[in-house]
């Protein structure tokens, strides 16, 4: 379980492809510190497990249904990634609850720039344009963010100067691919109601 606050802007060093997955190895001093294998780090919001790790860096497998759900197969040596590791029990929820299980991507469209902030606006499927609602969570390449306002298929966020400078989302510019995850209890509250997402009487 994560929260969507980014603990550091880590690094790519190396990716490996293997049949039908791929290898990373990233670099993350601050994550690793303590990290064993089998543990849980949160790279651009997908869940991923530690195979080893070693001065700063772990590595971690990545199959192929994971490579598709999500922007991680265009990650190459020298990208830039948002790192988190799992919320430790009785800390502080800083942002909402996140499972790190990417719903699938978006796309940045556009960029407007203010004094202290900047509005992204981002393009999404439009199966998961139903659980995403104004004042509402999502996370977008594993930040915890609020939504400003929604479209039929895409939705707008604030971005302040700590998250423009600490994370990736600083950097991406129109056109870059970004992971999403919705808020799960949406998707829970919807399951219950029925598949169609309206409640059944009888």
């Amino acid at each position: 379980m994560f929260t969507g606050i980014v603990e550091e802007l880590g690094e790519v060093v190396a990716v490996e492809q293997l049949p039908d997955a791929s290898r990373f190895r990233l670099r993350g001093p601050l994550v690793t510190e303590g990290a064993r294998h089998g543990d849980s780090i949160a790279v651009n919001g997908v869940c991923l497990t530690v195979v080893e790790t070693a001065d700063g860096e772990f590595t971690a497998d990545v199959m192929a249904e994971t490579l598709t759900r999500s922007s991680l197969g265009a990650l190459e040596p020298g990208s830039r990634v948002n790192l988190e590791r799992p919320m430790a029990v009785g800390g502080r929820l800083g942002g909402h609850i996140v499972q790190g299980h990417v719903d699938g991507t978006g796309t940045i469209l556009e960029r407007t720039p203010s004094e202290h902030w900047e509005l992204v606006r981002v393009g999404l499927p439009a199966p998961l344009a139903r659980y995403v609602v104004e004042k509402g969570s999502i996370t977008v390449d594993g930040v915890s963010l609020t939504v400003v306002e929604v479209g039929d298929d895409w939705f707008t966020i604030s971005l302040i100067p700590t998250t423009l400078a600490l994370t990736t989302l600083g950097h991406k510019r129109p056109g870059a691919p970004v992971n999403l995850e919705v808020d799960v209890i949406a998707k829970y509250v919807e399951r219950l109601l029925g598949t169609d997402g309206q409640e059944n009487v009888k």
